[in-house]
């Protein structure tokens, strides 16, 4: 078939983009399996392995189309002015969390289960990583730090409190991706010692960094759609030390708390072979200084291999862009938020 994948934004992204890079390897599976796909997004983007057009915002997509594409995959929540007059099957990839009453079109997809129960549905396709991109993992090189791998300056990233996890744990951190000093969104100076940063790094760069890291410090205190950022580090055998918010637990945790390793400390949360998620600073510092090494590097790397690969989540949607080609919408039912629920996470000491 023939496929649009749309997005309003710049491929390949020039910074840490997860709806970007998703794209660009959703579509380079669906080329490999056999299919064509086309491009539409931001002018100045550019790629080897598809054709790309720009997208024009104010213009309806039906008109910005070849006539002979099968079905329109967005990935993010078209206008709706855009969708006039599109007779084509679509779904649309939500990314965010919605915050207000709404009502989202019946063939959404989300993230995660969670992302998809916190918005009424339960269709949704976990993202996965192309491994070539990553090269294989270290099993050799030494692990003597911790990193912090986001957007480092959404504020529910939190990286204030995964640096101070990482100083009460006695563990340097590599913060990936920002500076020490940033003036967007809010002014910020961090001046602690025991962090490195690293602006945005080339990808040979950053996948040797995360090779010699003992674990990901991700205290997120957002309801985390997915969080590439998790997927990755376990690729390249780490295991997570973060919150169990979102969809961290089913990621990490997924259905058995129990851990192989000599560690036995207690955690508010899950303890997992593929990390601790804990709602206290106390709990997770103690997890990074004395159970990091209890952590099997290997099956972390098998584990993302196993669940989380490009391929995999390209045969997902194709199962879903079949449905909807059959004229079968994804939710047979309405949905989205009716009264959303009013939440302010935290970490506790």
């Amino acid at each position: 078939m023939k496929i649009a994948l749309v997005l309003d934004s710049i491929i390949p992204t020039p910074k840490y983009g997860e709806s970007e890079r998703i794209l660009w390897w959703l579509s380079r599976q669906l080329i490999e399996a056999g299919h064509e796909v086309i491009l539409l997004v931001q002018k100045g983007s550019s790629c080897k392995h598809a054709p790309v057009l720009a997208l024009q915002r104010k213009k309806a997509i039906a008109r910005q189309l070849p006539s002979d594409v099968s079905l329109v995959h967005f990935f993010h929540a078209p206008a709706e002015q855009a969708m006039e007059g599109l007779d084509k099957p679509y779904l649309i990839t939500l990314f965010d969390n919605i915050a207000k009453p709404c009502q989202l079109d019946p063939n959404t997809v989300f993230l995660s289960a969670s992302h998809a129960a916190r918005h009424g549905g339960q269709v949704y396709v976990y993202p996965g990583i192309d491994f070539r991109d990553y090269g294989e993992m270290l099993t050799d090189w030494p692990r003597n730090y911790v990193h912090f791998l986001a957007e480092a300056e959404l504020p529910g990233r939190n990286l204030r409190d995964a640096i101070t996890i990482a100083s009460h744990a006695g563990v340097p951190i590599h913060i990936i991706g920002s500076r020490r000093f940033e003036l967007i969104p809010t002014p910020r100076l961090t001046l602690t010692p025991n962090a490195r940063f690293h602006t945005l790094m080339h990808r040979e760069g950053r996948n040797t960094l995360i090779n010699g890291s003992r674990g990901l410090i991700f205290p997120v205190i957002w309801h985390e759609p997915f969080g590439l950022p998790i997927i990755e580090s376990l690729y390249l055998g780490c295991p997570v030390f973060g919150t169990p918010f979102g969809a961290l637990p089913e990621i990490v945790c997924g259905k058995t708390n129990a851990h192989s390793g000599k560690w036995t400390g207690r955690v508010d949360g899950c303890f997992s072979d593929f990390g601790c998620l804990s709602v206290r600073q106390s709990e997770l510092a103690e997890a990074v200084r004395h159970g990091a090494n209890t952590f099997s590097p290997a099956r972390c790397h098998q584990y993302a291999r196993e669940h989380f690969s490009a391929e995999r989540m390209a045969n997902q949607y194709l199962r879903l862009y079949e449905q909807v080609l059959d004229g079968q919408p994804l939710h047979p039912e309405p949905i989205g938020i009716k009264t959303p629920v009013q939440e302010k996470l935290r970490l506790e000491s």
